[in-house]
């Protein structure tokens, strides 16, 4: 696996501020890989006591065998991932709860162009770091995948998202987590995040749940944030342009309106 480079956070250190309760269940975040990973992640690391944290590695499907202990009922425990639904990942994660992150597929494959000329994405032997591509051909890549290095957005979305729901999964989608952050004061983002930690199984929400969001929140303690990635030598546009979209469309016919994007 490509191994990711990531400044050290401060939020072990900010969870101690606060009390905490264990998970009555394990709790189990996992994503698409450039959906918001790292935010939701560090928001409901504000909410379980840090020795639950499991730490080790973002649990994927070529370390699941060597990690799956941090699903053990009795464990408890906060882990994170990026699993592929497969046979012996839904019996593994089978007693913990589990969150699925999405984010709309048009800004993903922006964001994933973003995270592979990043000095974080550690595989240099891809060509899209020498910076010799044009955008256009970068973009496509992130829609189509490497062949034998990356997966399509399709593959990425069916596998680590799509096929987990209608089981005992719960979705959640990086823009409503944003808006929410945006307008924390109001009662629809009170609503949302009530919601998010009851299906994420908390024993209790603390009063206090709001300035606990506000710091796991906190964008300089994300490494992966788009102005804490180094070395990004191509300029990413904002949007794709229409005809990227019909692509996107063309390749994964029906995902947005799936996720709830149309």
């Amino acid at each position: 696996m490509t191994q990711i480079r990531l400044k050290p956070d401060t939020l072990d250190e900010e969870n101690a501020k606060f009390e905490q309760v264990r998970l009555p269940q394990p709790l189990f975040l996992n994503s698409v890989p450039k959906s918001g990973s790292h935010l939701l992640r560090n928001i409901m690391r504000m909410f379980v006591p840090v020795e639950d944290h499991f730490k080790e590695q973002f649990i994927q499907w070529g370390n699941l065998q060597q990690y799956k202990h941090a699903f053990r009922p009795e464990a408890k425990m906060l882990s994170w991932g990026h699993l592929l639904f497969s046979d012996a990942s839904a019996v593994e994660a089978g007693p913990a709860r589990k969150i699925i992150l999405v984010r709309d597929p048009y800004t993903w494959v922006l964001a994933r162009a973003r995270f592979f000329l990043s000095d974080e994405f550690g595989d240099n032997s891809l060509l899209v770091k020498n910076g010799e591509l044009t955008v256009d051909s970068l973009i496509n890549l992130m829609i189509f995948g490497i062949h034998g290095k990356a997966m399509s957005l399709r593959d990425l979305f069916s596998y680590n998202a799509i096929a987990w729901l209608g089981s005992d999964a719960t979705m959640v989608r990086y823009e409503d987590i944003l808006a929410a952050l945006k307008d924390l004061e109001s009662d629809e983002a009170e609503a949302f995040f009530i919601k998010l930690f009851e299906d994420c199984g908390l024993a209790r929400i603390p009063d206090d749940w709001r300035e606990r969001v506000r710091i796991g929140s906190d964008r300089k303690q994300s490494g992966t944030a788009r102005e804490n990635l180094t070395a990004q030598e191509v300029s990413i546009p904002r949007e794709l342009t229409d005809a990227q979209k019909a692509i996107v469309d063309y390749t994964a016919p029906g995902l947005r309106k799936l996720l709830g994007y149309e």
